[in-house]
């Protein structure tokens, strides 16, 4: 039994890396220790960046009618999302149950074997390979891969397994969500500051309602199983006045804001994404949406190295550039919390921080910080705006079609737009060709991103790894660095 990578988790993150894998052709095994898909959705909502990630793979006519909204927040302070413009809006409402199966049906369709009830024990690195131990309803069984990521949580077996370092801080406190039906409250979507606590609401599909509460000084309790339904309505009642107890729980959970980052992403052939990785207060719903980028970041640079067109090197980037970003998201996430449970005694920081976001660069900085649009890795010294950056959406005339600049990236290659017709350019790229696609493009319209840029060259993750004019590099360099040398042969033709 073998296979090229085995991901342990089939949630979100494990998902979308079993799909990416797929796109380029790896086979791959997810191991997931339930044994049918969970009605339970930790989190809900997609953000942009998310959402932005999902139409370039085609998935977002899966999920059918979106409810976007441009309503953000910070911490429960407010945040004009429209501010940033772009083509797409985040969608508030869509529970990760309803995210976990568009992602697996994408994932099973490219080819992904997903193996439910089928629990990761242990590994150990035997030269080339991983061997990992699996218990499945047949007893337990070995399965021999190259690589193993972790995908599989907050408690990661993985990463326990593995020995990776976790350092953080221990829970100081635990808020109580249910998704209930049969109660009629208001929507409190960024979350009710009260004097004791904060209280929210959401409503979801199927007549489901979110409630989350926090009682001020509620100390985290060491629990044998999820809280009861009785609680969240006790505690709802002393915060708001308000009894929901008549409603029917679907759902019952606690969360703390223990907040934790791995010091590394990867050992040897072990890998660690999403919740695996890092955890947090999850505070606007970031958590999942950082780890399916995560997935996205890591999907074809592992590709690239078991194809055997990128050196082992390109892995380190993907630590590099993830890394980076959740140790940011854990910083965020506690400023957040500060906010949101802080009380009558963060009423002053609030009230300045929400003056603050009346100037539109300070209202764009936050919006972009929770929208996941304010990521930029560093790809290589220059001084085109859109290196390191994400390729915003474009509409682009190719051989006199219209094409949206998301659609390109549609195969999880990678891109090299030339926007000058110039046939120096794509012979300088055609010993990379069997990679990348190389496209002729023209947009529509001046005033874009693009307005004095001849050519970018974008990953199969929608960041540009190189523009000119305004790279310090030339394009050989970059492709080379993001691709791989090329093949003798080619370069010889």
């Amino acid at each position: 039994m073998s296979a090229s990578v085995v991901i342990a988790g089939a949630g979100p993150a494990g998902l979308v890396l079993a799909g990416e894998l797929r796109l380029a052709g790896i086979d791959v095994v997810v191991l997931e220790r339930l044994s049918r898909r969970t009605v339970e959705s930790r989190g809900i909502g997609l953000t942009i960046r998310t959402v932005e990630t999902f139409a370039q793979r085609g998935l977002l006519r899966r999920f059918g009618d979106l409810g976007t909204s441009d309503q953000g927040h910070f911490g429960g302070v407010p945040v004009d999302l429209g501010v940033l413009g772009g083509a797409y809006r985040a969608a508030k409402t869509v529970p990760q149950s309803v995210t976990e199966t568009v992602l697996e049906n994408w994932a099973v369709e490219l080819g992904a074997d997903i193996r439910r009830g089928h629990e990761f024990r242990s590994y150990r690195e035997e030269g080339a390979s991983v061997l990992v131990r699996v218990g499945t309803p047949a007893g337990e069984r070995t399965l021999r891969a190259d690589y193993l990521v972790g995908a599989d949580g907050g408690r990661s077996t993985v990463r326990k397994a593995g020995g990776f370092d976790f350092p953080g801080s221990a829970a100081t406190t635990e808020l109580l969500l249910a998704d209930v039906r049969g109660i009629d409250v208001r929507p409190r979507m960024t979350g009710e500051l009260l004097s004791d606590g904060m209280v929210m609401s959401a409503p979801l599909p199927g007549g489901v309602h979110r409630v989350i509460v926090g009682e001020r000084g509620a100390a985290p309790r060491r629990r044998g199983g999820p809280p009861t339904y009785q609680e969240v309505a006790d505690t709802w009642k002393r915060l708001t006045g308000d009894d929901i107890s008549h409603a029917e729980p679907v759902w019952v959970s606690a969360f703390t804001d223990a907040a934790r980052l791995v010091s590394q992403y990867r050992r040897g052939r072990v890998l660690l994404t999403g919740d695996a990785a890092h955890i947090h207060l999850p505070a606007g719903g970031q958590g999942m949406n950082t780890g399916i980028q995560d997935s996205v970041n890591l999907g074809w640079k592992l590709a690239a190295v078991l194809h055997g067109t990128a050196p082992e090197s390109l892995l380190d980037t993907y630590h590099d550039e993830r890394h980076e970003v959740g140790r940011q998201l854990l910083a965020d996430t506690a400023a957040q919390g500060r906010l949101i449970l802080g009380g009558a005694q963060a009423q002053p920081l609030r009230d300045v921080l929400a003056e603050l976001t009346g100037y539109q660069d300070v209202s764009r900085h936050l919006a972009a910080k929770v929208s996941g649009l304010a990521i930029r890795y560093d790809v290589g010294p220059g001084a085109n705006p859109l290196l390191g950056a994400r390729l915003p959406h474009l509409e682009l005339t190719v051989r006199g079609r219209a094409v949206g600049s998301t659609a390109l990236l549609r195969a999880g290659r990678g891109v090299l737009l030339d926007l000058a017709d110039n046939p120096h350019l794509r012979r300088r790229a055609a010993p990379w060709r069997e990679r990348i696609d190389i496209v002729t493009a023209t947009p529509h319209g001046g005033g874009t991103p693009l307005d004095g840029t001849t050519a970018v060259l974008v990953r199969p993750d929608g960041y540009v790894a190189w523009a000119g004019p305004g790279s310090h590099h030339d394009l050989p360099t970059a492709l080379d660095r993001w691709f791989g040398p090329a093949r003798r042969e080619s370069r010889e033709r």
